[in-house]
């Protein structure tokens, strides 16, 4: 609080003093890298870190934040990320595209410093076995359609 005084009268005004500010989620973070991530050729997939959950995929409709851990400051971003990778990509290359990305699109959207990116590859797959792995677990989760036996003759 700041007190003034006013020199002809001799009245005090206060003047009260306010600090802004801007945070974020964790959650918010972390979807801003999965995006980005998600664009990177040669990335298939972020992982969960289980070997069960490899074919659980962003891109297959599910959380786009799995795999990925964030550590967020009032200034600065530390990353984690599990991915699984196409064969036959350059990983170090691809690592370096997902740094980018990923720095550049939260700084812009937030205003703050990525400091870290840890890349851990869980996997290597080839696009088809990739694309079979999706296709089977998604029928596993499509339910089987109820037979009608009550038809009317």
């Amino acid at each position: 609080m700041v007190e003034t005084i006013n020199g002809t009268t001799g009245a005090v005004q206060t003047q009260e003093t306010h600090t802004n500010s801007l945070t974020y989620e964790d959650q918010v973070v972390k979807k801003i890298a999965g995006i980005a991530t998600s664009e990177i050729s040669g990335i298939l997939s972020m992982s969960g870190g289980f070997i069960s959950d490899l074919t659980d995929k962003f891109r297959s409709n599910g959380d786009i934040t799995k795999g990925i851990d964030a550590e967020v400051g009032e200034k600065q971003v530390a990353l984690d990320l599990k991915v699984i990778c196409e064969y036959g990509k350059n990983i170090p290359e691809i690592f370096q595209q997902t740094i980018s990305k990923v720095k550049k699109q939260i700084k812009d959207m937030t205003g703050l410093d990525v400091v870290e990116i840890n890349m851990h590859v869980d996997d290597v797959m080839t696009r088809k076995e990739f694309d079979a792995n999706n296709n089977s677990k998604a029928e596993e989760k499509t339910p089987a359609k109820p037979v009608n036996n009550d038809r009317v003759q």
